[in-house]
């Protein structure tokens, strides 16, 4: 069995799905690996490492893909790639479905057996492969960093003889993944943070973080979860009551960090431009949600705006920012997968076709769109294609602010049946963007609540 790992080809892509590391570790299960010439170069993986760890250095894609049984990516390929594809081989790597119909229908048309990784079920078992959150993790961080950077002032609290520096006062909006790890980092970089959401199980994480609970407290509210952990939608009036306890929050803040993200749809719009305008000179809004349209009015994708007196980060694919832990992360979430893939006696692929984590990352199959989340896209690719552009749907987004929420954050009950759930992040993250991708951590899946990061 060989496996081919392609090199990234999507603008500002700097990730790759295989670190020396995973590499080593499907060699031996007696996998042959080729890897593209310089597919790691963006995430500091040289080809000389790759060898060393046993894989086949192929000159070029074409090489790599010879004879391959199975395609790993970050991002899924573009229409030039998938013709290059080897028919019947399978291929696994996020591929963004709802956002992406035609490749979607194309990768079917060229009998590619597709998996998403984006659509893992949120299941205990499968926690070690979830790749939106460990890439939504530390986009998170990264977000943090990104604002301090961008900040003029200091983060801590601190006395000195010459006066006293006050803490920066930090908004994380959500409280998923992405959002735990940013309020998390917050604090440890001295700042005062408060957070949001409409889920009242968040109220118990932020405050074990160390934040401060923003969100409108009625009955309403504490009815606002379904079983699942998924953010039930809000009545009118109460979305006019939290979008002015925000408005009015936000006017305090140095700080605001954006993360909601909603499965299929654009990023809800959380900040106005009204807003940013309330803010105080030189605070700073970091919008991690840019990548699905974006939770700030005022962000321009790929760019550091000042507007108003602030700066509005909004850089695309923050995981990719940080693309050395983040395509490790990414190339053992595949590695987990691929070992429930293969059979180690066989030493072939022995896929079980009524596995859950199978059956919830399937998309393509036999010539056919498989998924049930996704049987309207194949009558209607084009039709769908249009809408789901995410920069006609962000030109039609409401300017009025929304209250906020970041389902595509949540969790549901470890016995649910598998859900696409397509997050942050930052996905680039957005979110891509959840807590935690390794197993040998906490996993509160069953309570359908968002792992902490394990601060």
């Amino acid at each position: 069995m060989k496996i081919a790992i392609l090199k990234e080809r999507r603008a500002q892509e700097t990730r790759v799905a295989a670190s020396p590391e995973s590499v080593k570790k499907l060699v031996g299960l007696g996998i042959q690996v080729a890897v593209e010439k310089g597919a790691g170069t963006g995430a500091a993986f040289v080809d000389a490492a790759y060898k060393d760890a046993g894989a086949e250095i192929a000159g070029d894609a074409a090489a790599a893909l010879k004879d391959a049984t199975l395609v790993l990516k970050v991002r899924g390929p573009e229409a030039k790639e998938i013709g290059d594809l080897p028919k019947g081989c399978l291929l696994a790597a996020i591929l963004d479905p709802y956002r992406s119909p035609e490749e979607i229908k194309a990768l079917a048309e060229a009998g590619v057996t597709a998996f998403a990784m984006d659509f893992m079920p949120r299941i205990t078992r499968a926690q070690s492969m979830d790749v939106l959150s460990s890439q939504a993790n530390l986009a998170g961080y990264k977000a943090v960093v990104d604002a301090a950077a961008e900040f003029g002032r200091a983060f801590p609290l601190m006395m000195t003889a010459a006066g006293k520096v006050a803490p920066a006062q930090v908004l994380v909006m959500g409280a998923g993944v992405a959002g735990l790890q940013a309020i998390a980092t917050a604090k440890r970089l001295g700042a005062l943070v408060s957070a949001t959401d409409v889920r009242p199980a968040a109220k118990e994480q932020v405050e074990s973080l160390g934040g401060k609970f923003v969100a409108v407290e009625d009955e309403e509210f504490k009815q606002a979860e379904s079983a699942g952990g998924y953010a039930k939608e809000m009545s009118d009036d109460y979305k006019k009551k939290q979008a002015e306890l925000i408005a009015e929050t936000i006017k305090k803040m140095d700080v605001v960090i954006t993360t909601a993200l909603i499965p299929g749809r654009p990023a809800p719009r959380l900040v106005t431009t009204e807003m940013v305008k309330s803010m105080k000179p030189g605070s700073v809004v970091v919008d991690l949600a840019i990548d699905n349209g974006g939770n700030v009015e005022a962000s321009e994708a790929g760019k550091v705006a000042v507007k108003h007196g602030v700066k509005i980060v909004a850089h695309n694919n923050l995981p990719g920012r940080l693309a050395s832990d983040t395509s490790m992360l990414y190339a053992n979430n595949l590695f987990n997968f691929v070992a429930l893939l293969y059979d180690k006696e066989k030493k072939d692929l022995a896929v079980d076709w009524d596995d859950e984590i199978v059956k919830g990352t399937l998309i393509a199959k036999d010539g056919k769109i498989v998924h049930p989340a996704l049987e309207k896209l194949e009558p209607a690719t084009k039709p769908a294609a249009k809408k789901s552009a995410p920069k006609t749907a962000s030109k039609k987004a409401p300017k009025k602010a929304e209250a906020f929420d970041a389902s595509a954050e949540k969790k549901p009950a470890a016995d649910s049946k598998p859900t696409a759930d397509p997050k942050s992040d930052a996905a680039g993250a957005s979110e891509t963007g959840k807590t935690q991708e390794t197993a040998d951590k906490p996993d509160m899946r069953k309570t359908g609540e968002e792992q902490k990061n394990g601060e």
